[in-house]
């Protein structure tokens, strides 16, 4: 129901997501989302952002040992903050080549929608993106960035990220995000140490 409920805010936002809609996303009965969510909407958009934001730490995570298992073949090549960011980007630009532009992040989306309704949904969507920040800045660390600019530069990185994804979707095309990726390569790049 959770995973449900993540789907439909990224497509649709939290607004137009009901708890009709995530039961039958779910395919659960609509009785077991108020059993299992006693505070209703509210709680399953704050899990569903918890989620979310879990997620795309592991992702980080996946991330860095693809990056190193490629550099290890390569012999002696080293991954890069750079070739991270790439590896983030990628991930969307493919979702947007093969599903279209129909869907965005649903942290964001229900940073847009819920932060001024209710103080645990600004808490909420700031704990996913700890969630998120916090792998991506040991990833950094594991980079060679030194760990005073580590969190800075995590904070970048999904800044830019956000923003290229909600700019492919506003034009329906997937320059933001390549265009992103080129330019802060080089930033991120300098900032590991040899």
């Amino acid at each position: 129901m959770v995973f449900a409920a993540a789907q439909l805010i990224r497509r649709d936002g939290v607004g137009a997501t009901g708890m009709r809609e995530i039961a039958a996303r779910a395919e659960a009965p609509r009785g077991s989302l108020q059993h299992y969510f006693p505070g209703g909407k509210e709680q399953v958009v704050n899990e569903a952002v918890a989620w979310a934001g879990r997620y795309a730490g592991r992702r980080v995570d996946r991330y860095l040992a693809e990056l190193t298992e490629s550099a290890a073949r390569a012999e002696g090549g080293r991954p890069t903050p750079g070739a991270l960011f790439a590896a983030m980007a990628q991930q969307w630009i493919d979702e947007f080549e093969a599903a279209g532009f129909t869907t965005g992040c649903p942290v964001a989306a229900a940073t847009v929608d819920s932060t001024a309704s209710t103080p645990s949904a600004r808490e909420a969507t700031a704990a996913a993106f700890t969630a998120w920040t916090t792998p991506l800045t040991a990833a950094l660390t594991s980079l060679r960035v030194p760990a005073t600019r580590a969190p800075a530069l995590a904070t970048l990185m999904i800044s830019a990220l956000e923003g290229a994804i909600l700019m492919c979707r506003a034009h329906q095309s997937t320059a933001p995000l390549t265009t992103v990726t080129t330019e802060l390569a080089p930033l991120l790049d300098a900032a590991a140490v040899s």
